[in-house]
């Protein structure tokens, strides 16, 4: 079992790739070498053969016949390991090669022959006939013992040199893989108790000094951000619970007080319309959930284009001011607008404008005022609603923006906490971002959306 999951791990397959790479530039390098040395020695019989030829061809008839036979000079017999000397007809005449060599041409040249002796084996020689002026041929043999002995030694110095370092190699992998397989086997039973529940277990990740803790540091950080993001659902379906619960009891309550009472028509189709009214409430909570999901996993862009920020002003505000004078209220847009452009789905920016612009109505008092702006700074659009309210502490100003929240200052005003919600979905959809802040003279409240900034049609929107 070990074994085969030790030839599955990562670190023990490069280790076996590493060892096939150095067995191949090993032998590639022996290859080399050892043609190399059978050049170098082939070229150095040759020069030796030729020399030796040089000088004993200078030598008399009767005094080479007998250094021939004799072979009495020590560099002879250090040099030269066979010698003959053959009449035109390739009889011996003196020599210890006892008859002409199979294939042996008097051409002057050295060629490689196969000697076939009476008693023995055969054996390879390095052999050079050269004729004399007196009509015979003098044939100097040198032996391939000495580059034998040389490619040996290399052999044995290759094996030598490889077997030792091949073991360490596969130890040092087998190290490796049983290191890698017991951080593995951490890993596995980790994951094993966070699917069996335990969310709040982690990766071993140590200091991600290596590709397998980096992975586990980036695992680890996806699960930090599942577990908030599962919190976040836990408490959205508490915060649904409750904001459904209490229109809920109130219609079910209004429904029993009606039928117990024994209303008359127009009371009871009073009691039916206040329930009619708690039963709209729950269905807008449950219809801005689903506009919220709906654009929080949105990754389609097919209704994106140009739109020009001052254009969705004029709107918003030709629609809300008669709301707000209604309530006594101003509506005012700072101008100029510039013609600041972005890239986006129209009626989406309808759709925040117009949450922000009712969200500024519902909690500025009355004879208050809320504005309405567009700038360019910074290399980006900015969209802003400001009202003369109460204004955000600044401690709430990043959770009003969450779904529910609710502060003290907004219990009495009716909604469901979804608007602000819902502003941020569709910023996020846009690449947009939401600040908030306070109002001129530390009055009211700022909304700011940043837009980058379009400069250029994007390829594939149409003019």
């Amino acid at each position: 079992m070990f074994l085969t999951e030790l030839f599955r791990t990562a670190a023990f397959r490069i280790t076996l790739m590493a060892l096939a790479a150095m067995a191949g530039v090993m032998v590639m390098q022996f290859g080399l070498v050892y043609a190399q040395m059978e050049a170098v020695e082939s070229r150095r019989s040759t020069e030796l053969l030729e020399g030796e030829a040089e000088l004993l061809a200078q030598m008399s008839p009767e005094h080479l016949e007998y250094v021939i036979r004799r072979r009495a000079t020590g560099d002879l017999r250090l040099i030269i390991n066979s010698a003959g000397l053959f009449d035109a007809g390739h009889a011996l005449i003196a020599g210890d090669l006892h008859s002409w060599p199979h294939g042996l041409k008097a051409d002057g040249k050295p060629h490689n022959i196969e000697i076939y002796p009476e008693e023995g084996a055969p054996y390879p020689l390095r052999l050079l006939a050269v004729s004399l002026p007196n009509g015979t041929i003098l044939v100097l043999g040198r032996s391939f013992h000495l580059l034998a002995e040389q490619k040996l030694m290399l052999r044995h110095a290759m094996l030598v040199a490889a077997v030792p370092t091949f073991l360490f190699a596969l130890f040092l992998g087998i190290v490796l893989s049983h290191r890698a397989l017991s951080r593995v086997k951490e890993m596995h039973e980790a994951i094993d108790r966070i699917m069996a529940g335990d969310i709040h277990e982690r990766l071993p990740a140590a200091r991600e000094r290596d590709d397998l803790e980096r992975l586990a540091g980036s695992v680890n950080r996806m699960l930090d951000r599942l577990e908030r993001l599962m919190d976040g659902m836990r408490e959205v379906g508490n915060d649904i619970a409750h904001d459904l619960r209490t229109p809920l009891s109130r219609v079910r309550a209004r429904l029993e007080r009606a039928l117990s009472a024994g209303l008359g028509p127009v009371e009871l189709e009073a009691a039916m319309g206040r329930a009619v009214d708690d039963l709209d409430q729950c269905l807008g909570i449950i219809t801005a959930l689903l506009r919220i999901a709906e654009l929080e996993n949105s990754r389609r862009k097919a209704g994106f284009g140009q739109v020009a920020l001052r254009d969705l002003v004029a709107d918003v505000s030709d629609l809300y001011e008669p709301i707000a004078e209604m309530e006594n209220k101003r509506l005012l847009v700072f101008k100029p607008l510039p013609p600041v452009q972005v890239f986006g789905d129209r009626h989406l920016l309808i759709e925040l404008l117009a949450n922000l612009v009712d969200n500024g109505i519902k909690f500025t008092p009355e004879g208050g005022s809320i504005m309405l702006g567009v700038a360019e700074q910074g290399g980006r659009a900015e969209l802003s609603v400001t009202d003369t309210g109460a204004g955000i502490a600044p401690e709430e100003r990043q959770a009003v923006l969450s779904r529910f929240y609710r502060s003290d200052k907004s219990r009495h005003v009716p909604g469901s906490g979804l608007g602000l919600s819902l502003v941020c979905a569709i910023a996020h959809l846009h690449e947009a971002e939401v600040h908030v802040e306070s109002g001129p003279d530390g009055r009211g409240t700022c909304f700011r959306i940043c837009f980058p900034l379009m400069r250029e049609r994007p390829e594939g929107v149409a003019p």
